[in-house]
Parts: structure tokens; C-alpha cells; sequence
């Protein structure tokens, strides 16, 4: 199956279908509904976007999955050599198929000839391992917001260009977006999709 994906850049044409996959793909996992595709839309029109590695995933012509890059930030200012990826989406009926780790491999070979010198992300370590990512702390690297002695091992780093990162250590930050955006507007642009019913909240759920 995997060898019929075909891997697009995202064009304009493609926003609102690959927010909807992103819902899809969100939606009840980490709390009542989700965010994500809501984040995905306002992240196309911040500086740090980068549209050549936003990619879609094809199969037979449905889009079936989609990852979005932008740049990371030191001390407030935005880095034009250290990036990270995410929302990285799959469709739940091909999730665990091949589908997202194409799509974190071709983009971080993409992102090495584009000139990029390292990837920085949140999630499972034991994942993300297999795609060459360690832990941040190794390179003397920390998330804003987390203690320094905290080893935060969900935050993780790859280098695609060998012994960069440990010429840069310090505070690192995604973009504020991921964080600050308008949670009152949510709501109403969410009506833009076919209607889902989110699942109680639980005491394991993300903000």
C-alpha cells in the first residue's frame, strides 16, 4: 500500500480538505474534540511557516495524510536553520501503516537540501527514536517552560547536519501559536466541518 502514497506540497486549493483530515485525525485523542486543524489554519499565515515542507500524502487520490514544518525560536527570536514539524496527520483507518513515517522522512531529507540544520519536536520518544531524534536535553537543549534539571524527555532533537546543535544550546520555543491562540474562535469555525460529538472529559486530557 505504502508504495502507492504520492506526496504533494500543500496548495491553496487543498487548505480546507487537509484541515478536515486534520480534525479527523484529532479529534477526541487528547481531549474533547481538538485544535489541531484550528492551529493548522492560522499557522499558514505566521512568518515562521515553511510551505515547502508542508506536504499531503495521497492515495488513489484521496488525501490520506499531511505534515506541516515552521521554524523554531531562541530567546524570542525566530531561527532560520532549526525547525520542527507538526500537526503531522494520518487518517485513523491508515494510521500505523506507513503513511507518517513517509511523510517525516522525505520532509527531513527535503528539509537537509533546503539548507536546515536540525528538527526539534514533542512526543513518544520511543516513536520518534526510529527517525534518529534523541532526547533534547543530550544536546543541552530545554523546552521554554520546563526546568532546566527536568530531563523532559518527550522533547527531542535531530541533527541533519551532524554536530550542529551542540554548538546552540539554551532555551528553545515553538511558535506562540501553538499555544495562544483564539480559543473563543474555535467554536465557530469548527461549524466549517461535518458535525462530531466530543467525548467526556478525562483527568489524563491536555489542556
Amino acid at each position: 500500500m505504502i508504495e502507492k502514497v504520492i506526496l504533494k506540497e500543500e496548495e491553496k486549493k487543498d487548505f480546507y480538505e487537509n484541515e478536515n483530515l486534520t480534525r479527523e485525525a484529532f479529534w477526541n485523542v487528547y481531549k474533547p474534540g481538538c485544535d489541531e486543524h484550528f492551529i493548522l489554519k492560522l499557522l499558514r499565515d505566521r512568518q515562521s511557516y515553511i510551505k515547502e515542507l508542508s506536504l499531503l500524502a495521497f492515495l488513489e487520490n484521496k488525501m490520506v495524510g499531511s505534515i506541516v514544518y515552521s521554524k523554531m525560536f531562541k530567546e524570542g527570536k525566530m531561527l532560520n536553520e532549526i525547525i520542527c514539524f507538526g500537526p503531522i496527520s494520518v487518517l485513523p483507518e491508515l494510521q500505523k501503516k506507513g503513511v507518517g513515517s513517509l511523510l517525516i522522512n522525505e520532509t527531513m531529507k527535503k528539509a537537509a537540501n533546503l539548507g536546515y540544520k536540525a528538527v526539534l519536536i514533542t512526543g513518544n520518544k520511543n516513536y520518534y527514536k526510529r527517525f534518529g531524534f534523541k532526547p533534547a536535553f543530550d544536546y543541552d537543549i530545554h523546552l521554554e517552560g520546563n526546568k532546566i534539571e527536568d530531563k523532559a524527555e518527550y522533547f527531542m532533537a535531530k541533527e541533519l547536519e551532524e554536530g550542529y546543535l551542540s554548538k546552540y544550546p539554551g532555551i528553545y520555543q515553538f511558535d506562540k501559536i501553538f499555544f495562544e491562540f483564539p480559543k473563543d474562535e474555535l467554536e465557530e469555525y469548527d461549524k466549517k466541518f461535518p458535525k462530531k460529538i466530543k467525548r467526556e472529559k478525562r483527568d489524563t486530557d491536555l489542556p
